[in-house]
């Protein structure tokens, strides 16, 4: 089983490159916001935990998260692999992740999307522009690089030479070609996955 797990900063293009990825690839897309909202409205235990702490305005916890993320990957369509985007995004979740992972027998490849900070507020404002998103608001965006900053540089640490950099600058095929040929050893290597 391989694991793909993007890491990057806020506008990096993880979502987007985890779907390219995800059709090349024939591996479950996973996004830690949309297992979420999935798990919320399914009435799961830990989406019911989460919908009460969410209805509050609180940050869902790393371990209802965790949970969900464990829920999710154990479904058949992730037995030879899955994509996953947005988690982990500190130190405390890439060490729950990693054993998480070692349960399952999945070899994680990571990678982190490397962008730099004038063009990840660029693309923010763009997609504020178009789709509305308050989080990408000047403001709000501001405080999202923050706090990625400051959580992501202990968790890139930990990780070590386990990841691997990847530009994230340049067109969105230039971007998923630096991808595969990040992951194509890895990838190719697994059962079951096609390139």
């Amino acid at each position: 089983m391989t694991a793909v797990v993007l890491l990057g900063p806020p506008g990096a293009g993880k979502g987007t490159q985890a779907a390219r990825l995800s059709a090349a690839l024939g591996l479950p897309h996973i996004s830690t916001g949309a297992i979420l909202r999935e798990a919320v409205a399914e009435g799961t235990e830990l989406g019911r935990a989460a919908r009460e702490i969410m209805r509050r305005g609180r940050l869902v916890s790393d371990r209802i998260v965790l949970g969900i993320v464990e829920e999710r990957v154990a479904r058949p369509d992730c037995r030879a692999g899955f994509i996953l985007d947005g988690y982990p995004r500190n130190r405390a979740q890439a060490e729950a992740l990693d054993r998480v992972l070692d349960r399952l027998g999945a070899a994680p490849r990571l990678v982190n999307i490397a962008v730099p900070r004038a063009e990840l507020e660029q693309r923010l404002l763009r997609r504020q522009q178009l789709e509305g998103r308050e989080d990408d608001a000047s403001d709000a965006a501001r405080q999202r690089f923050a706090v990625h900053a400051a959580e992501s540089r202990p968790m890139l640490a930990w990780y070590g030479g386990r990841v691997v950099e990847v530009s994230g600058v340049g067109s969105r095929a230039d971007i998923f070609a630096r991808l595969r040929s990040a992951l194509d050893g890895a990838v190719a290597a697994s059962p079951g996955v096609t390139s």
